[in-house]
């Protein structure tokens, strides 16, 4: 059984994390985050320390290790600006890293977090959980086994957010990176893991709604993302949904609406067990999104 700390407990990609922890059968000994309501932590470690300040936690994190029960994982669930400044904490202090999408903002980042890790023989994992979709696993299959060379691809996600999404971090571009960063960072990813990678980049449209061309190995991609209520299709909003995804290649629309559940889950697994995504696999898409910055 492995011990995990978690870092921005609050925030909504936290309970994936928290219950994947859970699913495979391992502890969280403590957490910490800024916003001091944590009953959602009840339904599964009622028993785990809670800090509100980075300094509370690194005792705790040093006890531990003095006392020769240390903490295994810091899972890094904060804002995206303080992704760069957790890693170096956590690596710092002893602790393997599983860090939420986009790992770092900033593409110089990386270099940096190279060197933290080679210096503390411990190991930073992202989360790139479209890779373990059954759909977009089996479309990878289908297109390296396809005697076409390239391919047309159209990506369209609108998911509406309230007034609040503005006045919180991530409306301010510089600590999200921006809708590309914070939205579209999992279908660029999961796109150059299919297509290859970036050959050009053309940005058309920037603010809260975006939109580009994205020339890859074997594919050229015309994407549009929006967080505007109104580019929703007139079928989803009778529907009483704020969110529509489509993919088409070549015409085809891919059906990937369902399997998201578990996929957090199948991450921490595969990381337990010697796989996981590192650095090098977050690269492109950080690399991306950055340029589009």
């Amino acid at each position: 059984m492995k011990r995990f700390a978690l870092i921005g407990a609050a925030g909504f990609v936290a309970e994936r994390h928290i219950r994947a922890i859970k699913e495979t059968g391992n502890e969280l000994v403590c957490a910490m985050d800024v916003f001091d309501v944590m009953g959602r932590m009840d339904a599964y470690f009622p028993e785990a320390e809670f800090f509100t300040s980075e300094a509370e936690l690194v005792r705790f994190l040093q006890k531990c290790k003095k006392e020769g029960n240390p903490v295994n994982f810091v899972s890094i669930c904060s804002p995206n600006y303080l992704h760069f400044k957790h890693i170096e904490l956590s690596l710092k202090n002893g602790c393997d890293v599983i860090c939420e999408k986009p790992l770092v903002l900033d593409t110089a980042d990386l270099k940096k977090i190279e060197k933290l890790e080679a210096e503390s023989g411990k190991k930073v994992y992202t989360v790139l959980q479209l890779r373990y979709h059954p759909a977009i696993i089996k479309l990878k299959q289908e297109i390296e086994k396809s005697d076409k060379d390239f391919f047309q691809v159209d990506l369209k996600y609108i998911t509406s957010r309230g007034k609040w999404y503005w006045k919180s971090w991530k409306g301010d571009s510089q600590k999200s990176g921006g809708i590309a960063a914070n939205i579209g960072i999992h279908f660029f990813d999961m796109l150059t893991w299919i297509f290859g990678g970036v050959i050009s980049n053309t940005v058309e449209k920037h603010g809260q709604k975006m939109s580009g061309i994205l020339e890859l190995e074997k594919a050229k991609v015309s994407w549009f993302l929006s967080l505007d209520v109104n580019d929703l299709p007139e079928l989803v909003t009778n529907e009483g949904k704020r969110t529509f995804r489509s993919i088409k290649i070549d015409g085809n629309e891919l059906e990937f609406s369902e399997g998201f559940t578990d996929l957090h889950t199948e991450t921490y697994r595969q990381i337990l067990v010697g796989n996981g995504f590192g650095i090098d696999d977050a690269r492109e898409s950080i690399e991306l999104t950055d340029q589009i910055r």
